[in-house]
């Protein structure tokens, strides 16, 4: 199917910043694009906003002179709904509201023609709500932009019941002549993004509540281990905990309160207290001039480790065994069961069991469990937890250890679970239930992850990096260490399991 072309009339309505951004992308992409908004003057200055932006890229070199001039030339405001009648695409990007954008969709249907495309902006609203009342619902579509509209890649393009595939193709394919990375997913609570990373903030801010570790260490983990390029404190207080925790709310109303979305409710009094993150000056870090910032907690010794035993394969964390030895640490390899033991520790990789029930369910003395990481090779730090019988001088030889090998090393109190495992088997599971439910393929999920929220892998290959059978198990030991429907794994993960077959396509 063909993308629109470039001499097809597009129309953007709201110039917030959403709005504006996005009229930005399609005159960037040769339309002729018209501007609207209800508040007297917003559309001009929106456009003008657009002007001093493309300034500052030609000032940087990413923008030929010529080239701003033909943007600017193709961007006009619009006074009025019926200066957009010969529009051929229309995305709203208004309040989000499901009674005033149906009213504003009732409103173009009279004033556009009947071939024009109707797409609305919308991150959590139904498609397919949004389209009901109208004569022709099937022209109706989500064109879900990222914010900022120009930089980010990810579009989500959402389906409602009515419509129809040769519709879906042309938005797809003008979506990517814009330059954008678009993915395909069916009008449900979230979409793809929205629902399927609520598990990146839930886990954090479950952690902390039962007293895990604190935002700073947390944060750190996933950094430096996760390949994350925020933690879920400094990325709330970044996005707005107001706004992060209104998606988390709508999106946990409309699953009909299943537990897997259940807002927290330290970030509720975060929100009631008004410290909404940067925006307000505070949120679970202080940005007021001139504040501290709290640094993670991390544990040292003074000891040198001098050999480690590695008793079988230690799965996705086996690329520790090149770096042990790049360290100068000898290693010495056996048959086993995937643990590593130094002086009187032995180290494993955590499984979602508190480290003292396995200890005693497997009879391992003096347990130390270490964190998954996007990489073990390249990761800077590891996140521990022991069991409540390991002596100090053993925990001492299995920091040593990581140490050695160029850890930082973050303490954990311990839970089922540590930050970066539980996090990805979370996510992992969540994409696997939006595939399992028919929402997006694996290969678009993993992309909206990817483009939409700069994830370091998609959560659906990271599981199959780590291993379909170990992400089923930590999740099924969360599940019995919790006694809660919030980590029931997916029946996807269960047949991939059973086929012996990976996740991502």
């Amino acid at each position: 199917m063909t993308a629109l072309p470039h001499t097809a009339a597009v129309a953007v309505i709201g110039a917030g910043a959403m709005g504006a951004g996005i009229a930005q992308v399609a005159a960037q992409a040769g339309h002729p694009v018209q501007l609207y908004d209800n508040r007297p003057g917003a559309a001009a200055q929106a456009v003008a906003g657009i002007t001093q932006q493309l300034d500052r890229l030609v000032a940087k070199g990413k923008l030929d002179a010529t080239q701003r001039q033909a943007i600017v030339a193709r961007l006009q405001p619009a006074d009025a709904l019926a200066a957009l009648a010969d529009a051929q695409l229309v995305i709203e990007a208004i309040v989000e509201s499901l009674a005033i954008k149906r009213e504003l969709f009732a409103q173009l249907e009279a004033v556009c023609s009947p071939d024009c495309i109707l797409a609305s902006n919308t991150s959590s609203l139904s498609i397919t709500a949004l389209a009901a009342g109208l004569v022709r619902p099937e022209r109706v579509i989500g064109l879900h932009f990222f914010n900022p509209a120009p930089l980010m890649a990810l579009v989500e393009v959402v389906s409602g019941l009515a419509t129809p595939p040769a519709l879906i193709e042309t938005l797809l394919a003008t979506a990517r002549q814009w330059g954008k990375r678009p993915v395909r997913t069916r009008s449900t609570p979230g979409f793809i993004v929205n629902r399927v990373a609520r598990p990146f903030y839930a886990e954090s801010l479950r952690m902390l509540q039962e007293g895990a570790a604190d935002c700073a260490s947390l944060d750190a983990v996933l950094r430096d281990a996760g390949g994350f390029r925020m933690g879920a404190f400094e990325l709330t207080d970044l996005i707005g905990h107001d706004v992060n925790y209104a998606v988390t709310c709508s999106v946990f109303e409309a699953y009909h309160g299943d537990p897997r979305f259940q807002p927290s409710l330290i970030q509720k009094e975060l929100v009631d207290a008004g410290r909404l993150g940067r925006k307000s000056g505070r949120g679970f870090y202080d940005y007021a001039e001139g504040a501290d910032r709290p640094t993670p907690v991390e544990l040292t010794s003074a000891a040198r480790c001098e050999a480690v035993v590695v008793e079988g394969e230690l799965g996705v964390a086996q690329a520790l065994v090149p770096r042990l030895l790049a360290a100068g640490i000898p290693v010495t390899a056996r048959a086993g069961s995937g643990l590593l033991r130094v002086g009187d520790a032995i180290l494993a990789l955590s499984d979602g069991r508190l480290a003292s029930e396995r200890a005693r369910q497997t009879g391992l003395r003096n347990l130390v469990l270490f964190d998954l990481a996007l990489d073990y090779g390249s990761a800077t730090r590891l996140a521990i937890s022991w069991a409540a019988d390991t002596p100090p001088a053993a925990l001492d030889q299995a920091i040593a250890l990581l140490q050695g090998a160029g850890f930082q090393v973050t303490p954990i109190a311990d839970l089922p679970g540590l930050p970066v495992l539980r996090t990805v088997v979370m996510l992992a599971n969540e994409a696997a239930d939006a595939v399992l439910h028919q929402v997006a393929s694996a290969a678009d999920v993993d992309l909206a992850l990817c483009a939409g929220v700069n994830y370091p892998q998609g959560p659906l290959a990271w599981a199959d990096a780590i291993g379909v059978g170990h992400v089923l198990a930590t999740l099924e030991n969360l599940q019995r260490s919790y006694g809660e429907e919030r980590y029931r794994p997916s029946l996807l993960l269960r047949r991939a399991q059973a086929e012996g077959r990976c996740l991502h396509a």
